[in-house]
């Protein structure tokens, strides 16, 4: 199992921060422009039981990702799992905290890939640094919508 963390401080309320990612279009502004991925659909808000469906594609390759929603407590996390994709097993919490009238936002990622472990020697650390790119995006995303 592989472990991913990033958090940053987006000066704004938690409420703001938490309502940003209830929108309808939040997968779309989320996705960096440089990801082979499609946003299929999305339904449901941050609940229990909320789904999205994204499409990775990689030249003629298209990958199915379907990750629905296990856990949610309002202003404070939010918790997706692959049902189907690319990995063995993903969970991704995404954290809440009050930080001075500011807001502590985390992204907590634990995986499997494919392959055991020698896959994850071999290709963890692309893995993360992927990751890394794509969250420090996500939480730059956030910055500009929620601090203006």
């Amino acid at each position: 199992m592989l472990n991913f963390k990033y958090s940053s401080v987006i000066n704004a309320p938690i409420d703001k921060v938490w309502h940003f990612h209830e929108r309808e279009d939040i997968l779309q502004i989320l996705t960096p422009p440089w990801q082979p991925v499609k946003v299929i659909r999305r339904e449901g808000g941050l609940e229990v039981g909320a789904t999205s469906e994204f499409v990775l594609m990689f030249g003629f390759i298209n990958i199915p990702w379907i990750a629905r929603h296990s856990q949610c407590e309002k202003y404070k996390q939010f918790t997706d799992e692959q049902i189907k994709g690319p990995m063995v097993s993903w969970t991704h919490y995404h954290q809440f905290q009050t930080e001075g009238g500011n807001t502590r936002l985390t992204d907590k990622i634990e995986y499997e890939i494919p392959g055991g472990w020698l896959s994850e020697i071999c290709l963890g650390w692309w893995v993360n640094s992927r990751l890394h790119d794509m969250f420090a995006y996500r939480h730059e995303v956030t910055q500009q919508h929620c601090e203006t």
